[in-house]
């Protein structure tokens, strides 16, 4: 009997590579051995174990025998080594599944085999009509037997009624995602349910092995080998589990896939407390299967907050004393951490700190003494807090000294004798509330009235759910509407009779500006905004006059421009088809507007805004208006009602019209249009502005009526300004000089191509004027590109205005320094003379490469660290401090353009006056560079010194009676830039006005022969 015996062994090979010792890559191969006689698997691995690879980077580290396959004639038989099991194409192709052996002939395929992989798959089927059946367990398990590597399958539970059924699978390789949808859509067909599954195993995630510092940024992410539609990230901690959104802590990012991995997510934590602690979970959903990935993160800990209490509150050594002990101690909250904690009281030696357990708190407690003796030396108390990392935090505290006649407060109820000048903190509050309250002693030695801030826990609580959502931990629409709707209710909880009424106004209005803040980034849709509206109505119902004119500024400038905030970022649906188009409460009425031509009335005002494509909404707003600083318009008094108009999706912006009822005006007064100006250093300094706003009650409209028209514009001087420094005459300078500007420049680049060939037969004339046309050409395109005001754009034209501006100016004073550079080069080296080819490759790199460089990486660099490249109200760089901010790309580059330009001229006049006579042959060539001194002297303060009155802008402080003038000068100065250029270019040079004059004569001569000719045409035939 003749039979034929095929043996085939696959073998998985882990191939070590090491590059220069220093970068291991390791790859895995599969080794396939074929023979037509029986082999033994261990002969082909000890024969392949003392295999040697020709280089010696490679090493074979590791190899094993994956498969087995005797084939007999048509007969098969493989087998898959312990540990591996049939790939998911052995299975689904062949029908060879788990680990029995495979009959048919797949030793061709490749994987056959691999290696073993948990995947856990956890759900529930919830039923639509009837309950669970013992039978349906049985067709749940029958359909998840598809699965390649299927093991096993348990219900673990029935809940609601046995209405819901848990369960949980395992199968041991991993599967493509489309067999489990498709089984799980059968299983939803043939049950009538809904099935929600979980799988764990199939998405790798990856996490810092140990312990992260305190206040780390540490990044988690999660990768998947297959396209998936959504990915989301969990926080589970020991009280609560909760979903990640972008916000000032968390940053999601899902742009990082790979060839490999088709579907990635990241989440990067910015400075990191002991609130991240936990397991985080990464998901990707598909229909209604997501696959997950969990892993732990740990943050070595320190307080986060340090709470310091002094007994008493302040010491008398006014009286004959030579000690008086001091009780001080520190409260944090509990901690699974161990601290080294040391006590320091002034220069003594630190002193090691003990904790007793107070509940949920760790207290220390230290016993200071204070010596009378020493006049006026300041006590002070610290702490700190050591964690295993090394890291430490320190908090401290002044104790109050009285010593012999110093001026003091007098003891009233529980505020004891305080030295002038100091605040005295009593952190005991009613129950029910937390917080503190303070008294400052005035340096006259009275006291101040006490300062409240002892907020009701149920608003505490609000307050803390804001500041996660902030952060972005579980800032979902359900925790928004939750913490709208705890303000409304606290907001109406007190009357203002209670001691504690403005704390809780106070802590409110911190609320609407926290959560107005995150709406920046997290999405809120409409259904918060009748809690919203509400909440912020009742706060308007109490007087604010507990704390002083300057807190109440403070707190109503915040609280206008959180309600302006959220207002706008509270997204509305477009096609409402149900719902009104309107919330009105006590104190504020709200109402928006899709059409093109908007016109609704708010509290009896009407807003008209016409021509527009996104939603208008308009707020009315009562109670505020007294509450505002009014400094610039002190003299005025102001209506009962504020309007604020906003704009979702907008893209264009025309004038907005405000109509006031004569009956909200007092009478006898003369109305004057202002807006609440907000581009300050902070929203304490926002006050009223007139700046774009006009006064059209006269212009033919209904009588009873003020109208008032509003349209902020940007003026020139915001080039070298921190902000918006904006003022109508302003305005008004800077359309009429970028005007002049304009069409000056035009007229120059015009005379320039008439006269080009006539002014350039020298090197040094060609040099000048190619740099003057660049200049020219650069800032003609540089003042067409600010005369779009930015509310008249959408962002991504704000951002390309504000591109082509910081590129054209910068372009522009580029070839100012080529031309600068040139004539220095011309009058010191006079017989090196700069060839034209070189200057004109060096200027093009200086005044072309050069800005877009800058220009270029400037934004890069603000995109990629998550900074603003520019002020989307003023379509300009941003100035944020010193040497921080995009402005400072051009301040930077235009500054040093500007110092060796001055230092040219210094160079240029010093040579001349130095400079002998010229010789003969060189007196064309000295009248020429003595022209283009002329001409450098006379543009030096255009292109030089007048841009240096712009970096008054920076230094100066907004009330420096220096600031106004300089911020004329400059604007005056430079929006007349292109009319100087024309003067000095044309008017100025012997050359330009000699061939201009040829042209005219020559055009003039040309005209007179023609008409001569014509008369003597005419003559002879009348003849």
């Amino acid at each position: 009997m003749c039979s034929r015996v095929f043996m085939c062994l696959i073998g998985a090979v882990q191939i070590y590579f090491q590059v220069l010792a220093a970068v291991e890559d390791v790859y895995i191969a599969e080794l396939t051995v074929e023979s037509n006689v029986t082999l033994e698997a261990n002969t082909i691995m000890s024969a392949l174990n003392l295999t040697t690879v020709d280089s010696p980077a490679v090493t074979l580290s590791h190899s094993e025998l994956v498969a087995e396959c005797l084939i007999v004639g048509d007969n098969s038989n493989c087998n898959c080594s312990t540990g591996y099991i049939w790939s998911n194409l052995v299975c689904y192709e062949y029908n060879c599944c788990r680990e029995t052996p495979c009959e048919r002939n797949v030793s061709q395929i490749t994987p056959l085999c691999v290696a073993k992989v948990k995947v856990h798959i956890s759900g529930s089927v919830i039923k639509n009509v009837d309950v669970w059946k013992s039978t349906q367990t049985t067709e749940l398990k029958t359909k998840f037997e598809g699965l390649n590597g299927f093991e096993f399958l348990n219900v673990t539970g029935l809940r609601q009624d046995n209405k819901v059924a848990d369960f949980e699978a395992e199968v041991s390789v991993k599967f493509p995602t489309s067999k489990l949808q498709t089984i799980v859509s059968n299983l939803e067909n043939s049950l009538s349910a809904v099935l929600k599954v979980d799988t764990i195993g199939l998405v790798t995630i990856e996490a810092p092995e140990t312990a992260v510092c305190y206040k780390s940024v540490p990044v988690l992410k999660c990768t998947f080998e297959e396209t998936i539609g959504s990915a989301g990230w969990h926080l589970s901690t020991k009280n609560q589990r909760s979903e990640l959104y972008t916000g000032s802590v968390v940053n999601l990012d899902t742009n990082c896939a790979t060839q490999q991995y088709k579907s990635c997510a990241t989440v990067t934590l910015q400075s990191v407390t002991g609130i991240w602690s936990g397991l985080y979970e990464c998901g990707f959903t598909n229909g209604s299967v997501r696959h997950t990935a969990k892993t732990l993160l740990n943050v070595t800990l320190l307080p986060d907050t340090i709470a310091l209490r002094i007994n008493p509150l302040t010491v008398d050594c006014s009286e004959p004393s030579d000690q008086v002990p001091v009780t001080v101690t520190a409260t944090i909250s509990n901690t699974p951490e161990t601290f080294d904690v040391l006590w320091q009281h002034m220069n003594e030696q630190p002193r090691v700190a003990i904790f007793t357990s107070d509940g949920d708190y760790q207290v220390y407690t230290f016993n200071a003494n204070v010596d009378c003796k020493s006049t006026n030396a300041t006590h002070k108390v610290s702490i700190s807090f050591k964690n295993s990392k090394e890291q430490t935090k320190t908090a401290e505290v002044y104790i109050p000294v009285i010593y012999g006649n110093n001026k003091s407060c007098k003891e009233d109820d529980f505020w004891p004798k305080t030295p002038a000048g100091q605040t005295v903190i009593n952190n005991t509050c009613e129950a029910g509330t937390v917080g503190y309250k303070s008294r400052t002693c005035e340096a006259s030695g009275t006291w101040q009235a006490v300062f409240p801030y002892c907020v009701s826990e149920e608003l505490n609580k609000v307050s803390n759910e804001a500041d996660n959502f902030l952060k972005g931990l579980g800032a979902t629409q359900e925790a928004a509407l939750n913490i709208f709707s705890g303000l409304k209710n606290s907001s109406t909880s007190k009357s203002d009779s209670s001691d504690n009424y403005i704390a809780d106004i106070i802590a409110s209005v911190n609320i609407l500006e926290v959560m107005a803040t995150a709406s920046k980034k997290i999405t809120l849709q409409e259904e918060v905004l009748p809690d919203f509206i509400s909440a912020a109505s009742n706060m308007l119902n109490k007087s604010w006059d507990a704390v002083n004119t300057s807190e109440i500024h403070k707190m109503s400038s915040n609280y206008l421009q959180s309600v302006e905030g959220l207002v706008k970022n509270i997204n509305i649906r477009s096609n409402r088809s149900n719902g009104s188009n309107e919330i009105v409460r006590p104190n504020l009425q709200l109402k928006f507007c899709s059409s093109s031509n908007c016109n609704v009335s708010v509290f009896g005002i009407g807003v008209n805004l016409n021509n527009i494509t996104g939603i208008l909404k308009a707020v009315a707003v009562k109670n505020l208006m007294k509450k505002l600083k009014n400094e610039k318009f002190g003299n005025m008094l102001p209506t009962s009602l504020l309007i604020s108009a906003t704009m979702e999706n907008k893209n264009n912006l025309s004038i907005i019209t405000l109509e006031f009822p004569e009956e909200t005006l007092n009478i006898n007064t003369k109305p004057h249009c202002v807006f609440w100006n907000t581009n300050e250093k902070s929203r304490s300094d926002a006050d009223w502005s007139d700046s774009g706003c006009v006064d059209k009650s006269s212009n033919g409209n209904r009588a009873g009526q003020v109208v008032c028209e509003c349209n902020h514009l940007t003026a020139f001087s915001v080039l070298m300004a921190k902000k918006d420094i904006s003022t109508y005459t302003l305005d008004m300078i800077t359309k009429v000089g970028l005007g002049v500007s304009i069409c000056s420049l035009l007229i120059f680049l015009t005379v320039e191509f008439l006269v080009w060939s006539a002014v350039i037969k020298s090197n040094l004339s060609h040099f000048r004027h190619t740099a003057l046309v660049n200049i020219a050409t650069f800032l003609l395109l540089a003042d067409c590109s600010f005369l779009p005001s930015p509310e008249e754009v959408s962002e991504t034209w704000c951002l390309f205005l504000t591109v082509c501006k910081h590129l054209f100016f910068l372009a522009m004073f580029s070839w100012m320094l080529c031309m600068s550079v040139m004539l220095v080069h011309q009058l010191i080296f006079v017989f090196s003379p700069l060839r034209k080819r070189v200057f004109m490759l060096l200027s093009s790199i200086i005044g072309y490469v050069c800005p877009i460089l800058i220009v270029g990486s400037s934004y890069v660099y603000c995109k990629y660290t998550n900074k603003q490249y520019y002020n989307k109200e003023t379509c300009w760089l941003v100035f944020e401090r010193l040497l921080e901010g995009s402005i400072h790309a051009f301040i930077l580059p235009v500054g040093t353009v500007i110092l060796t330009n001055l230092f040219s001229m210094v160079v240029v006049i010093t040579t001349l006056v130095k400079t002998s006579v010229p010789d003969a042959s060189k007196v064309d060539d000295k009248e020429t560079a003595k022209s283009i001194i002329k001409v450098v002297v006379f543009l030096t303060p255009v292109f030089g010194v007048t841009w240096i009155i712009g970096f008054a802008l920076l230094l100066l402080d907004d009330d420096n009676p220096l600031f106004t003038v300089a911020n004329y000068s400059f604007t005056i100065l430079n929006s007349f830039q292109g009319l100087f250029l024309l003067i000095t270019g044309c008017f100025a040079e012997q050359k330009v006005r000699d061939e201009m004059l040829k042209l005219i004569m020559a055009k003039s001569k040309g005209k007179s022969e023609s008409m001569k000719n014509l008369t003597s045409t005419t003559y002879t035939k009348d003849k």
